[in-house]
Protein backbone atom coordinates (compact mmCIF):
# COMPACT_ATOMS: atom_id res chain seq x y z
CA UNK A 1 0.00 0.00 0.00
CA UNK A 2 1.42 3.38 -1.01
CA UNK A 3 1.18 6.42 1.23
CA UNK A 4 0.70 9.99 0.02
CA UNK A 5 0.87 13.31 1.86
CA UNK A 6 -2.15 15.59 1.48
CA UNK A 7 -1.93 19.25 2.45
CA UNK A 8 -5.43 20.60 3.05
CA UNK A 9 -7.06 23.92 3.77
CA UNK A 10 -10.40 24.83 5.31
CA UNK A 11 -12.59 26.67 2.79
CA UNK A 12 -16.00 28.34 3.01
CA UNK A 13 -17.72 25.21 1.68
CA UNK A 14 -15.48 22.53 3.13
CA UNK A 15 -11.89 21.55 2.39
CA UNK A 16 -9.45 21.61 -0.50
CA UNK A 17 -6.33 19.52 -0.73
CA UNK A 18 -3.29 18.74 -2.85
CA UNK A 19 -0.96 15.77 -3.01
CA UNK A 20 2.68 16.65 -2.30
CA UNK A 21 4.10 13.63 -4.11
CA UNK A 22 2.17 14.14 -7.38
CA UNK A 23 2.10 17.77 -8.55
CA UNK A 24 -1.23 18.84 -9.99
CA UNK A 25 -3.33 16.33 -8.05
CA UNK A 26 -5.93 18.39 -6.19
CA UNK A 27 -9.48 17.85 -4.93
CA UNK A 28 -12.19 19.19 -2.65
CA UNK A 29 -14.75 17.87 -0.20
CA UNK A 30 -17.42 19.18 2.14
CA UNK A 31 -15.89 17.16 4.99
CA UNK A 32 -12.40 15.79 5.64
CA UNK A 33 -13.73 12.27 4.99
CA UNK A 34 -15.14 13.36 1.62
CA UNK A 35 -11.86 15.10 0.78
CA UNK A 36 -9.97 11.89 1.66
CA UNK A 37 -12.23 9.78 -0.56
CA UNK A 38 -11.94 12.28 -3.41
CA UNK A 39 -8.14 12.41 -3.06
CA UNK A 40 -7.92 8.59 -3.17
CA UNK A 41 -9.94 8.59 -6.38
CA UNK A 42 -7.92 11.44 -7.91
CA UNK A 43 -4.56 9.89 -7.01
CA UNK A 44 -5.69 6.51 -8.38
CA UNK A 45 -6.69 8.11 -11.69
CA UNK A 46 -3.41 10.06 -11.87
CA UNK A 47 -1.35 6.91 -11.26
CA UNK A 48 -3.26 4.97 -13.92
CA UNK A 49 -2.73 7.81 -16.38
CA UNK A 50 0.99 8.00 -15.55
CA UNK A 51 1.31 4.22 -16.00
CA UNK A 52 -0.39 4.34 -19.41
CA UNK A 53 1.85 7.20 -20.47
CA UNK A 54 4.97 5.36 -19.32
CA UNK A 55 3.99 2.22 -21.23
CA UNK A 56 3.56 4.20 -24.45
CA UNK A 57 6.80 6.20 -24.19
CA UNK A 58 10.49 5.50 -24.47
CA UNK A 59 11.92 5.59 -20.96
CA UNK A 60 15.00 5.14 -18.87
CA UNK A 61 15.61 4.81 -15.17
CA UNK A 62 18.39 6.91 -13.66
CA UNK A 63 19.93 7.06 -10.20
CA UNK A 64 20.74 10.34 -8.50
CA UNK A 65 23.88 10.06 -6.34
CA UNK A 66 23.72 11.15 -2.71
Amino acid sequence: MAKFTIIYNSEERGYSGKCLEIPGVISEGETLEELKANMIETITLALKSMDREAQEAHRMIIEIPD
